[in-house]
This record gives structure tokens, sequence and C-alpha cells, in this order.
């Protein structure tokens, strides 16, 4: 007879006195018969790696899709966005901890096609695996990529790029569009601040690049651990060695969770788009009250999309193409 309960995890190895070796991430847990790995979602069973919070959601509501943020990807529609429990990272000002720090949220079960189905109802093209880190949830969230791709819908993953190599191509051969945030361009602070690698997140980035994934990434700047400009200027030089055109959203810090450090000037705010945008074409200053935000062509300069806070114009788009000229612009404006 088939054994009940959880499901078996992916990406993991057995042991022959009763541990497992978890593959998912750059933690390589090696876990204990009864615990769970730091993401606190995968657990030893007897010898087996299974998935207590399989289709368990945290958080089920319609978002625009710049709030994830995408700027750059069906601009001024919604996304039907889906949370979880857990992360594989520890962020000490995680703005979502009472999801990502504890698994003791309030969970709604949920399966592909009810998703697909309230998506549909929703309007929405898109499905986003957001809130918490959808990474540690490979399993379901590869299996809701598949019936949403077979529904016509785009699939969108906001994450921390924290996924071993296996997995990673795994999940991005399914994504559509991604935000990935690259919290700092100093290993030290990855490592001892927020329990994270940066070689990780920069291998996860770039395989969504070569994947023909749409990709956008998101720092989130902290006045005195990531504020200086050699920093953003690492990880624009990352970025637009990839393609210039990949869009940066360099967003301020408010306090939150562990950290008490007074929330990011918006002048530092400024400074660091500005220097980002000696290597990027198009960088966006996020978390600003009040600040409008725009694309503008490259060729005429006509302005494509304009954005105060989530209402959005996208008058100056034809398609993907600038109504003005008829330029090509790097903004994807229908699914595939």
């Amino acid at each position: 007879m088939p054994r009940s309960g959880p499901p078996e995890a992916r990406y993991y190895d057995k042991a022959m006195d009763g541990t497992v070796s978890c593959r998912l991430c750059h933690h390589r847990c090696r876990i204990l018969p009864g615990s769970s790995g730091a993401c606190r979602v995968r657990r030893n069973d007897g010898g087996r790696l299974v998935l207590p919070f399989y289709g368990l959601a945290s958080a089920l509501s319609v978002d625009p899709i710049e709030k994830k943020p995408l700027y750059h990807f069906l601009p001024g529609s919604s996304s039907y966005s889906i949370g979880y429990v857990g992360c594989n990272l520890h962020c000490p000002f995680c703005q979502n901890y009472s999801i990502s720090q504890s698994t003791e949220a309030h969970l709604t079960p949920v399966n592909p096609a009810m998703l697909v189905q309230e998506a549909r109802t929703a309007g929405c093209p898109s499905i986003a695996h957001t809130y918490s880190e959808p990474v540690v949830h490979a399993e379901f969230v590869e299996a809701c990529m598949k019936a949403a791709r077979a529904a016509g819908l785009a699939n969108v993953l906001v994450t921390n790029g924290c996924a071993a190599p296996d997995a990673a191509v795994s999940l991005l051969s399914l994504c559509d569009a991604v935000n990935i945030d690259l919290k700092s361009w100093d290993e030290a602070f990855y490592r001892s601040e927020l329990g994270g690698d940066l070689e990780t997140v920069k291998a996860f980035i770039a395989e969504a690049f070569r994947s023909g994934v749409h990709v956008e990434a998101t720092t989130l700047v902290i006045p005195g651990k990531n504020d200086e400009t050699s920093h953003i200027d690492g990880i624009a030089g990352f970025l637009a060695a990839l393609s210039p055109d990949i869009p940066l959203h360099v967003s301020s810090y408010r306090p939150m969770y562990r950290y008490t450090i007074p929330a990011t000037p918006a002048a530092t705010i400024h400074r660091l788009v500005k220097a980002a945008r000696r290597r990027l074409r198009y960088v966006y200053a996020g978390n600003i009250a009040g600040e409008r935000s725009i694309t503008e062509c490259r060729s005429c300069g006509a302005v494509l999309v304009a954005r105060h806070v989530y209402a959005v114009d996208a008058g100056g788009l034809s398609g993907s193409r600038c109504s003005s000229c008829g330029s090509e612009s790097p903004i994807i404006n229908r699914c595939k």
C-alpha cells in the first residue's frame, strides 16, 4: 500500500544512519530523523525528506504586478499571488518575518487547479509565488507553474535566489518573470547577517537570464550595511555584464523585525540610483513616498510607462513598442 502522510521531497540524498542531506539550497542541511532543515519546512520522516507544508498557503491576494516589483513585465496588470511559510535565510530586517521565520501562521490548503481558476476569475494574466520564500516549496511551486503554463497564464517568482543549481534550473524552466533580491555585494554580510551565499544568488540570476526568463533585481538599502557606492557599483556591474537592460530596484529600508536602524534617507537612494545608472539603463527608486517612476523610450525619449505608487499609465506602449516612434522597448507587454 502507498505510504500516507506528507509528500516526499526531491533534491535530497539518504544515508545509512537515517539522516538525509537536502540539496535544495546552499545550506546543504544534514537533517536528523524527526528534525527539519534551516528553512523549517522540509523534514526528515524516518529517513525520508518530506514536505509537511505542501500545498498550504499563508496568503492569497490579487496584487499589482508592480508590487513584486516587476516594472518591465505586463505593466498595469494584476497578478494572483500566493505566499507560503518558511525561508532559507534569516534576514533581521524581513518585512514578512511572521511567515518567513515561523510556520505558525494560519494556512489555507490550495492546489494548482484551484490557483489557476482563482487567477482566471480575478482576471489575472499571471500567478506570482511571493511574500515568503517560494524556493523552499519548490516541488509545489513547480506543480503550480506547470498547471498555469498549460492554462496560458504567466509564472512569476519573487525570490532570494538561494537555490542550488538543480532546483534553480528546474524552477526557472517553468518561469516567465522573476524578481531576485540581490541584498548586498558583500559576501560576509550575506553569510553572517542573512545566512545566505552571494555566489549562489549570482549563479541563480545568471541562470535565469540564460534561460530566457525576464529578470529584474531588487536591492534593499540599509544605512551602514550596504549603502556605500561601491556596493551598488558591484551589483550594477554584475547585472550589466548580463544585460544593461535588466531593471534594478533600489529600495529604501524601514525598521522591521530585529533591526532598529533608522530608515534610509531618500537622498541615499537617489545617490545610489544615479550611480547604478552609469552601468544600467533602467534603475528605479523604491519605497519612497510620493516618488513617481517613468520608463522612457531609448530612441525618442517619449514616456512609455508612468507609475505613481500602483497607479500605472502604460499609454506610451503599443504592444511592446513605443507608440510615438515605433521602436522596440524592453518591456514585455503580453503573455507568451
